[in-house]
């Protein structure tokens, strides 16, 4: 799937030879449209006239064969005051008419939305046609090749279309890994792919296998894991952006790719969703996909410790005490409560790479669920200024995350009397008290936050499929930290070489090759 970026005006989109033309506008430049003479806008004005076009963005207008519009189908939509968020609305509104059209060409004008407004357009656009194929017998693929971006000014809106483009590619190869069932993405298969994925320029792989992590002292990590006939994998990426003596920022993703619970096993309606449960490592694999697109002038380590968890002879049992790759012992009160032992492993390996910042992403809680629900991820920090950092990345990215409390208070519940912490607390407060359990394998000064995407990362029911959240919040602070690091220490930033702007391009993701004996890169 192409996107293409154009200056046009509105009566040049009519023109194009695509099978579908969508026009979105917002009100303040509908009510400024009232003589144009182009043959949409006069369509429009006699439908407002008639009070045939409803208030309100995602209220849409079509027509067939209209006289003076090349394309056959036309989709008019309001785009209310052309935010961001009113913009993805109405461009998912524009899309659901043509969902099964097979249409391969679609032509979209936008006129003169803002930066922001045109990322949401492009993610929107690629969202509604998205379509899942792997482990389907007759696929029916997304039939659309090229969207044609119409806008009064390709320049002045560049950045956030390559941007938008970028994002799709990281988010369709999250939801890629998310939506595939446990048995084509078992931890091999994730480490085969993140090994596909370094092959893209300024991307790196290394693959440790159980040999190498118990060598680690990774205790709680190998505990998950021992109950599987798969084995675990812990991958490291690496994505050099920003001169080497640039510190990196440093992403954790849980990747349990499927989560019985374990001896505490969950019940089994609904256990299917638990492919889910590698959300947050698809969500990392996603972003440096994302990272080869757009290049931006920063440093990413990604760190994916990806097994299962199952029940069998050999599995975890509640009451055992395991010891952490920092030392800690943790008596594991729940085998369910799985996710934080394999994060807080990594969490401790990641240390070594004196990360500038530390963000671990997880299908944690569904405490988190009860929370929030589906809108915002829940979030953690122990430092307000990365908080606010995320924050703002959210809202800009339409990525959305809420600031929860990490009180000491919250940590009376993990005590044990047999080891140095219990893996669970009480019920009350269960999404925090899983964080307070991971910030004790944080250094105190070492800026860290938390993102339970367990209410984001799927959907359920009819729509039920991944969602490739938090790709674009994650993106949007690594573009934000390459700018503060360029201003920061603008003498520093010299980029490697072969540092490239965006292509606008959107494939769609590589099959991962066969699955092999992973083996650690010299």
């Amino acid at each position: 799937m192409n996107f293409e970026l154009k200056s046009v005006s509105l009566a040049q989109a009519a023109e194009w030879e695509v099978d579908a033309l969508l026009v979105l506008c917002a009100d303040e430049v509908l009510a400024a449209s009232r003589n144009a003479q182009d043959p949409i806008s006069v369509w429009v004005q006699s439908a407002l006239a008639a009070k045939d076009l409803e208030e309100g963005a995602g209220k849409l207008l079509q027509a067939y064969g209209l006289p003076g519009v090349t394309a056959r189908r036309l989709v008019f939509v309001r785009a209310g005051d052309g935010s961001a968020a009113q913009v993805r609305k109405a461009a998912l509104a524009a899309m659901a008419p043509l969902k099964g059209l097979k249409l391969k060409t679609v032509g979209v004008y936008a006129g003169s939305l803002a930066v922001a407004a045109i990322n949401a357009l492009v993610q929107a656009v690629a969202d509604a046609s998205y379509v899942y194929t792997t482990t389907k017998s007759l696929p029916q693929p997304r039939a659309i090749r090229r969207v044609d971006l119409g806008v009064t000014d390709a320049g002045a809106v560049r950045s956030g279309f390559e941007l938008g483009c970028a994002t799709v590619r990281g988010i369709e190869l999250a939801k890629e890994w998310a939506n595939r069932p446990a048995n084509h993405a078992t931890p091999t298969l994730l480490a085969d792919a993140a090994r596909q994925l370094a092959k893209k320029s300024h991307l790196s792989a290394e693959i440790l296998g159980p040999a190498e992590v118990e060598a680690l002292g990774m205790g709680a990590f190998m505990a998950v894991s021992q109950g599987s006939e798969q084995p675990l994998r812990f991958i490291v990426l690496k994505y050099q952006g920003a001169h080497k003596s640039v510190a990196p920022v440093v992403l954790v993703g849980k990747g349990v790719t499927f989560d019985t619970g374990g001896i505490s096993i969950k019940p089994a309606a609904e256990m299917d969703e638990m492919k889910f449960d590698m959300g947050g490592a698809a969500s990392v694999l996603g972003t440096f996909a994302a990272l080869a697109e757009l290049k931006p002038a920063v440093n990413v380590v990604g760190l994916i410790p990806a097994c299962e968890n199952m029940p069998s002879g050999r599995a975890v049992k509640p009451g055992d005490v395991v010891t952490s790759m920092s030392g800690q012992t943790i008596e594991v009160l729940n085998t369910d409560a799985e996710g934080r032992l394999i994060l807080c492993d990594a969490l401790t390996y990641a240390q070594r790479f004196e990360p500038r910042a530390l963000i671990d992403i997880a299908t944690l809680t569904g405490a988190c669920v009860i929370a929030l629900g589906g809108v915002r991820a829940g979030l953690f920090a122990n430092q307000d200024e990365l908080a606010q950092q995320l924050q703002e990345a959210g809202s800009a990215a339409q990525d959305l995350c809420w600031r929860m409390p990490l009180d000491d208070d919250y940590a009376e519940g993990l005590k044990s009397n047999f080891a140095d912490m219990g893996n669970v607390a009480g019920r009350q407060a269960g999404v925090v008290t899983a964080a307070k359990f991971l910030q004790k394998f944080v250094q105190d000064k070492q800026a860290w936050a938390h993102l339970d995407i367990a209410g984001v990362a799927w959907k359920s029911g009819a729509a039920k499929g991944a969602t490739g959240r938090p790709v674009g919040l994650l993106l949007q602070y690594l573009v934000d930290e390459a700018a503060r690091i360029a201003a920061d220490q603008p003498a520093r930033l010299d980029k490697p070489a072969g540092v490239i702007p965006v292509t606008a391009h959107i494939a769609k993701p590589a099959k991962p090759k066969k699955a092999a004996k992973a083996r650690k890169k010299a």
